[in-house]
């Protein structure tokens, strides 16, 4: 019982590295990455090395894949409390009067907008650019601001310029 417990729990800890490991790699931060990777080695090896010597008993390898599992979700909920990176999000509202945007700017967040015409009429479109960290809270002012809001968002690969790049690295944003 303890072999499946230690087997358990190696494997949930290696599957957390692992994915946070690959998150971080995808979203730039290789140096943190590679350091993560050595971690996660060390502890794959021993877990492997722990079901191998007992391949003979099922309940090893099942408590190896349960492990896997969990240690996925673990992963994944732990990158999105870190929230590593920008999103940049793209709204179409009835609101030509420019209400939104202005509110929007008022609380920190790089809105650039413009006129559209769309099936129903004049509609106002905003690009807008914020960390994932403030991602729900941007989500949830729009919808109060406007609950017709059509809403869609992505991660940039890259970006440059603006004063709101400039304020990122002052580090004066949503302060």
């Amino acid at each position: 019982m303890v072999m499946i417990l230690i087997i358990f729990t190696i494997n949930i800890v290696y599957v957390t590295f692992m994915t946070i490991r690959i998150i971080l790699t995808l979203k730039g931060y290789r140096y943190i990455a590679a350091t993560v990777s050595m971690i996660e080695t060390v502890v794959y090896v021993i877990g492997l090395g722990l079901v191998l010597d007992n391949l003979d008993q099922i309940q090893n390898l099942i408590a190896y894949a349960l492990g896997y599992g969990i240690g996925v979700i673990i992963g994944s909920k732990i990158e999105e409390r870190l929230a590593l990176g920008y999103i940049t999000v793209n709204v179409i509202t009835a609101d030509v009067d420019k209400e939104m945007p202005a509110e929007l700017r008022r609380l920190g967040y790089g809105v650039t907008d413009s006129s559209a015409n769309g099936l129903s009429g004049n509609r106002s479109t905003m690009q807008i650019l914020t960390p994932r960290k403030y991602e729900v809270q941007l989500y949830k002012t729009i919808t109060e601001l406007d609950p017709k809001a059509f809403i869609i968002s992505y991660e940039p690969k890259s970006i440059h310029g603006g004063f709101w790049v400039k304020s990122v690295k002052r580090g004066k944003l949503f302060k």
